[in-house]
C-alpha cells in the first residue's frame, strides 16, 4: 500500500485546520507502517504569495515523512484576485472566469508531471477540494485519486470546474453526515464512487490548565473564548459585533477572549471586555480551552472544526452557530452544547450557558466522551487503512 498526500503547502508549524489534518494524519499512517508521501508546492503557506518559492524544491526528510517539493511559477494575481473578489462577495462569474481563477491561483507544472510518472505506483489522496494542485492533479489519474475535500456551503463548491474532478475521482473521504449531505446536493448521486464519513482524527492527550491560564493573563471573570484565525471568515467581526450588542443590552461582568492569527478591529465600546492575545503557544491554547466558560465558534464555513473537539477534551461546552451545518450536527449529537441563528438567539443561549454552570460542565464533558468516541487516533487510522485497502483491491 503506497500513498501520497497531495496539499498546496506543507510545514510542521503551518496553522489551519486542513494543513494540521493532512500533517497529523500522515504522521499517524506513517508510525503504523503505511509508506506514505507528502507531494506539495515551494509555497510557504496560505498566507504567502502563490508565486514566490520560499522552500527549496527537492525532497526532504520532515519529522520522518518523505516531503517532495515542487517549484511553483509566476502567475497573473492581478486577474486571480479579480475573480475571486466576485467570488468572495457571492457575485457570479463567467466559465471563462472560472478557468482564469483555477489556473491563476497556483502554476506548478512539475507536480502535475510528477503525478502523472508515478500513476501506477501509489494512490494519490488530495487536500482540499478548493486549490489548483487539487484540480489539476486529481485529473490526471483520477481512478487511483481520493479527494478530503473539506467541502464548505460556499461560492467556490457551485463552480462547474469541480464538476469535472470531484464527481470523478475513485473517492471522497468526507468529516460528518453533513458534509456527505452538502456533497450530494452539489454533486448528486455517488453512482459507484467510494464516498466515506471518516472524521478527523484528534490528538487526545493533551494536558491543559485553566487556572495557568487565568493567572498569566490576569483573568478573574468569566469569560467566553474563540481561537482560530481572525478574519471575516470565520465571521469574527460578526462575533464582535454581537459581543458589543450583548454588553450593551446584557452587561456581564466578562470577557470575550479571541487567540489566533490575522487582525481584527475592536469596537471602541467594548474594549474593555475584549482581550485579543493575537497568536499564542499551543500550550497557552490549551489552558485557554480550560480556562473558559464557554467556547464560541461563530464560523459557518467549517468541514470539520477540530477546535472545538479540542474545547470539548478540555471540558468546555460550545456556542456554535447553527447556520453551519457541520458544527451544529456535533453540537447535537455530542450534545455539548448549544447553538444561535441570529442575535437573540446568541444573547439567550450565551446567557444561558453562563448562568447555569452546572450544565455547562455536563455539556462539557458529554463533548469530551463525544470526541474520545468518535476521533480518538486510532480509531481514524483504523478507518483509513480499511479505505486505502479496499481502494487498492478494487
Amino acid at each position: 500500500m503506497k500513498l501520497a498526500f497531495v496539499t498546496p503547502w506543507y510545514g510542521l508549524d503551518i496553522p489551519g485546520g486542513a494543513e494540521a489534518e493532512v500533517r497529523r494524519t500522515v504522521e499517524k499512517l506513517h508510525q503504523v507502517g503505511v509508506d506514505v508521501v507528502i507531494l506539495t508546492t515551494t509555497i510557504k503557506d496560505f498566507y504567502a504569495d502563490w508565486g514566490q518559492n520560499t522552500h527549496k524544491p527537492g525532497a526532504y526528510q520532515e519529522n520522518g515523512i518523505t516531503v517532495h517539493r515542487f517549484p511553483v511559477q509566476k502567475r497573473d494575481k492581478q486577474a486571480f484576485d479579480s475573480v475571486n473578489w466576485r467570488l468572495i462577495n457571492n457575485l457570479p462569474i463567467t466559465r471563462e472566469q472560472e478557468q482564469i481563477y483555477i489556473n491563476e491561483m497556483i502554476q506548478v507544472p512539475t507536480l502535475y508531471e510528477y503525478i502523472a510518472q508515478h500513476a501506477s505506483e501509489r494512490l494519490f489522496v488530495f487536500i482540499p477540494y478548493m486549490f489548483a494542485t487539487t484540480y489539476h492533479g486529481a485529473k490526471i489519474c483520477p481512478e487511483r485519486s481520493l479527494i478530503i475535500p473539506c467541502l464548505h456551503d460556499e461560492s467556490y463548491a457551485w463552480l462547474g470546474i469541480y464538476q469535472e474532478v470531484l464527481p470523478q475521482v475513485k473517492g471522497l473521504i468526507l468529516h460528518v453526515d453533513a458534509e456527505l449531505a452538502l456533497t450530494e446536493q452539489i454533486f448528486g448521486p455517488a453512482h459507484g464512487q467510494k464516498r466515506m464519513v471518516i472524521g478527523e482524527g484528534v490528538d487526545t492527550d493533551f494536558v491543559s490548565d485553566g487556572e495557568r491560564f487565568r493567572c498569566k493573563y490576569k483573568l478573574d471573570k468569566p469569560f467566553v473564548l474563540y481561537a482560530g484565525r481572525r478574519e471575516a471568515g470565520k465571521n469574527v467581526p460578526m462575533l464582535l459585533d454581537y459581543w458589543q450588542r450583548f454588553q450593551q443590552e446584557l452587561p456581564q461582568d466578562t470577557k470575550l477572549v479571541l487567540i489566533g492569527p490575522g487582525s481584527v478591529n475592536i469596537p471602541t465600546f467594548v474594549e474593555s471586555s475584549v482581550l485579543d492575545l493575537g497568536f499564542v503557544s499551543v500550550q497557552d491554547k490549551y489552558d485557554a480551552y480550560a480556562a473558559a466558560d464557554v467556547f464560541c465558534m461563530p464560523s459557518v464555513n467549517e468541514s470539520f472544526s477540530i477546535v472545538i473537539m479540542e474545547s470539548w477534551l478540555a471540558g468546555t461546552p460550545i456556542l456554535v452557530n447553527g447556520n453551519c451545518a457541520v458544527t451544529k450536527e456535533h453540537s447535537q449529537r455530542a450534545n455539548g452544547g448549544l447553538y444561535f441563528h441570529n442575535y437573540e438567539e446568541f444573547a439567550a443561549t450565551l446567557t444561558y450557558l453562563l448562568d447555569h454552570r452546572e450544565t455547562a460542565v455536563t455539556l462539557g464533558q458529554q463533548g469530551r466522551q463525544y470526541v474520545l468516541t468518535h476521533y480518538h487516533w486510532d480509531i481514524i487510522i483504523e478507518k483509513y487503512q480499511k479505505l486505502f485497502q479496499e481502494a487498492f483491491l478494487s
